[in-house]
């Protein structure tokens, strides 16, 4: 059973890196605008340096692979990363905060990649849902950090206790090795098939158009649904996000073995605008606790069908070319929607809807285009490109290859 240790310190890892590191912002978000005074431009402003930071961070993981299999750099990441956290309510500068943002995208984008490389090396002969339970590791950092708030209430104390469960999870997670260069097999295309550039350029803009609207829904939408609502259930929405999320990239991969094709990603963009509008449009406990569970169960979802399909067309570079712009999503969205936050949060979330909805439409036209069979991919294939960035020169998973009854 000693890979059930492979999967704790993992999911310890990607608790840290994304669940806190990354994602603890959005519920402290509606404490520092009450508390400390923060514009909606500056929120937006520090949501875009931790993406950018995040962009960079994986990027430099692609370019120089063997960071991606290094523990010092584990390590030290999962320091930098505690580290920004603690510095937050140290400060009270705008441009310091910034920075510190951004060490924390580049810190959380470098622990994700390795904790990825671990799965799949100690875990690629195993039963995918174990990936996909490890992957759950980023919704149980998100709800600790939904419960860090709630208990909190005031926002230095919010950083503080988020910066000390960080660090509780960066220990457990400090003897993950990831595996040495070469270990796991390379992928490979097969011979003798054209690139798919329609069905790619097709899935490459839903999958950018996502990048914008997920990460505009994940930044507000507690401050969103506590707009004209009580505190608690800003933080309580944020907490059923996390919750629906452990399970989602282990229930995508168990679809994906029956329904794997363009159309199970359109249906799971749906669904994600859905969620969005919902808690965007509607006051209320029960259309922030839907919303909640629609969002959180889908965006690791779309992130895994997207990466696998990817893959499974076996264009150029594909998981590289769709993670960048799927990360250059990321750093847009935030910057694009600063000029509505003066009213509220309410119409970023519905801006973000219409995009998710356009990504879902762009995702039905693959099928269209690809004129693909059903079954793109397995369930064991998509655990093994499961994830925010997962790429040919740094993870390298088992080779996707159509199911057998094609």
């Amino acid at each position: 059973m000693q890979y059930h240790g492979h999967v704790v310190r993992s999911a310890a890892a990607l608790a840290a890196a994304m669940g806190i590191g990354r994602f603890a912002y959005t519920p402290i978000l509606p404490l520092m605008t009450a508390q400390a005074g923060i514009t909606t431009h500056t929120s937006a402003t520090l949501a875009t340096a931790n993406y950018a930071g995040y962009l960079a961070g994986a990027l430099a993981g692609s370019i120089w692979p063997r960071l991606a299999r290094s523990v010092a750099v584990c390590r030290a990441s999962l320091v930098v990363l505690v580290a920004s956290l603690v510095g937050m309510p140290l400060i009270a500068s705008t441009i310091e905060w910034t920075l510190l943002r951004a060490l924390a995208g580049v810190a959380s984008a470098l622990v994700f990649v390795i904790a990825v490389n671990t799965l799949l090396e100690h875990l690629h002969e195993r039963p995918a849902h174990l990936a996909g339970w490890a992957l759950g590791g980023v919704g149980g950092g998100i709800a600790l950090s939904a419960v860090v708030v709630l208990t909190s209430g005031q926002w230095r104390l919010a950083w503080w206790t988020s910066a000390a469960a960080a660090a509780v999870l960066a220990a457990v997670a400090w003897t993950m090795h990831p595996a040495p260069e070469g270990a796991t097999p390379e992928s490979s295309d097969r011979p003798g098939r054209r690139p798919p550039h329609r069905a790619f350029a097709l899935l490459a803009a839903s999958y950018t158009l996502e990048g914008i609207g997920y990460i505009i829904a994940g930044t507000f939408l507690v401050a969103a649904v506590a707009q004209d609502a009580p505190h608690w259930l800003g933080g309580g929405a944020w907490l059923v996000v996390g919750l629906a999320t452990v399970p989602s990239a282990a229930l995508w991969a168990a679809l994906s073995s029956r329904w794997s094709h363009p159309g199970l990603l359109a249906t799971a963009l749906c669904v994600q605008a859905t969620g969005i509008a919902v808690a965007g449009l509607f006051g209320g406990v029960t259309a922030a606790l839907v919303g909640a569970v629609l969002f959180g169960g889908t965006f690791i979802g779309v992130s895994t069908l997207s990466l696998a399909a990817g893959r499974l067309l076996r264009y150029p570079r594909a998981v590289a070319l769709l993670t960048a712009g799927y990360s250059v999503g990321q750093i847009a969205g935030p910057a694009a929607v600063s000029p509505l936050l003066h009213n509220g949060f309410r119409t970023a979330m519905l801006v973000a809807a219409v995009v998710v909805s356009a990504a879902a439409l762009v995702a039905g036209l693959m099928r269209i285009v690809g004129r693909q069979p059903h079954g793109w991919v397995t369930e064991s294939e998509v655990a093994d490109t499961s994830g925010e960035f997962v790429d040919q020169g740094v993870n390298r998973g088992v080779v996707l290859t159509p199911p057998p009854h094609q």
